[in-house]
């Protein structure tokens, strides 16, 4: 047997729940520890890694299940998903999906958006820097650069579309607080989530807000595009708006100057 059919056939026995391959006769036991029980072992530790890892990752969905129904969906997730990176860092990254397919509707709607929030953190907290416009930056602009002013999302910035109270929840587990229970919105909230230096940092946008930055980040507008936006509802005081939202943006460290 090559080697890699037999590093195979060693990960598939790891991620089976029977040896039914009959990996355990390509090895031989040792004077104080035989076969089926060194690799009982190892197939304990093995998933008990996965499942600390998930726990990690996403510790309100475990808080909602509790200890025995979390561990059964993880048991459930890493079989159809196992593990295809180097890295358990990646683990978790379809698990939102996976709860979207495997419970139904009712259930796993809450639950998987609870789940992609947890997922928006890690990804938050492990994103490249970028190049994040400060307000001296900002104060060195000529004034007639204002109205082309172009900015973009950096690497860090995460959005989740919340129709629950999945921050609520989030936060109420995160402070050890009563846990709130699910319950859908009266109206839909966008969620930012990004690393201010080594600290993720959130919060949640009003729609307007929501818009406007979407607008500038995601579609490109120029600042004076985002002045024209916005006249239509604050008229005159659109400027004025947009410099304001602008500034705040800015000062959460969430933009970068968008590439010519």
């Amino acid at each position: 047997m090559r080697l890699i059919d037999w590093q195979l056939a060693f990960e598939r026995h790891l991620l089976a729940d029977t040896d039914a391959s009959g990996f355990a006769s390509t090895l031989i036991g040792g004077p104080t520890l035989d076969v089926d029980t060194g690799l009982a072992i190892y197939h304990h530790a093995y998933r008990a890694r996965l499942l600390e890892v998930m726990q990690g990752d996403f510790p309100a969905v475990w808080h909602w299940l509790g200890d025995e129904e979390f561990a059964g969906l993880v048991a459930v997730y890493v079989q159809r998903y196992p593990s295809a990176h180097f890295s358990l860092r990646w683990l978790g990254q379809r698990f939102a999906g996976f709860i979207g397919e495997h419970l139904v509707a009712e259930q796993s709607a809450p639950l998987a958006e609870l789940a992609c929030l947890e997922w928006a953190f890690t990804l938050a907290f492990d994103a490249s820097p970028g190049q994040p416009l400060s307000l001296h930056d900002m104060a060195q602009l000529a004034p007639e650069d204002w109205p082309v002013l172009q900015v973009e999302w950096v690497p860090a910035v995460q959005q989740v579309l919340c129709r629950f109270n999945s921050l609520e929840i989030w936060r109420g587990v995160k402070a050890q607080a009563t846990f709130p229970g699910s319950q859908p919105l009266s109206l839909a909230q966008v969620c930012l989530i990004w690393r201010d230096q080594q600290v993720c940092r959130f919060r949640s946008l009003e729609p307007a807000e929501a818009y406007a930055l979407a607008g500038m980040a995601d579609g490109g507008w120029s600042f004076s595009e985002l002045c024209a936006e916005l006249a239509v509802t604050y008229q005159e005081g659109a400027p004025l708006q947009a410099v304001t939202w602008l500034k705040q943006w800015v000062e959460d460290g969430l933009l970068q100057r968008r590439a010519p």
